[in-house]
């Protein structure tokens, strides 16, 4: 599932990426970062798709959030037994100890702590 993930994320980190270095213009003598590459590939893009170069980035965002969603499903589908573990042990309240606290140490960490001379 990890491999899963990470051919998932690293796609979306270079185009957010270079989205957001281009639609700035941090270009670092770099031509794929310069704006004008970037409305370049936008306005070819809407011109493909026969629709306003402007929205593409807002659609492309919305794909994205859709599919970290679905890959965040299949991911709690296969883990949903230790998930149900989990929120079982939430709902019984705190876990016992497993063994009791020493009286002296539980008495040093509710104390009030050394008295200064002008108390």
């Amino acid at each position: 599932m990890r491999y899963i993930f990470a051919l998932w994320a690293a796609p979306m980190a270079l185009f957010w990426g270079w989205f957001y270095l281009s639609l700035n213009d941090m270009n670092f003598g770099y031509v794929m970062l310069t704006r004008q590459l970037h409305d370049f590939v936008f306005q070819l893009y809407g011109q493909m798709l026969g629709i306003d170069p402007a929205i593409i980035p807002g659609m492309v965002g919305k794909a994205c959030i859709f599919d970290g969603f679905l890959l965040m499903a299949i991911w709690a589908f296969r883990r949903r037994r230790e998930i149900l573990d989990w929120v079982r042990r939430r709902r019984s309240g705190p876990l016992p100890l497993d063994r009791p606290i020493p009286f002296d140490r539980l008495n040093r960490a509710t104390e009030a702590g050394p008295r200064l001379p002008a108390e």
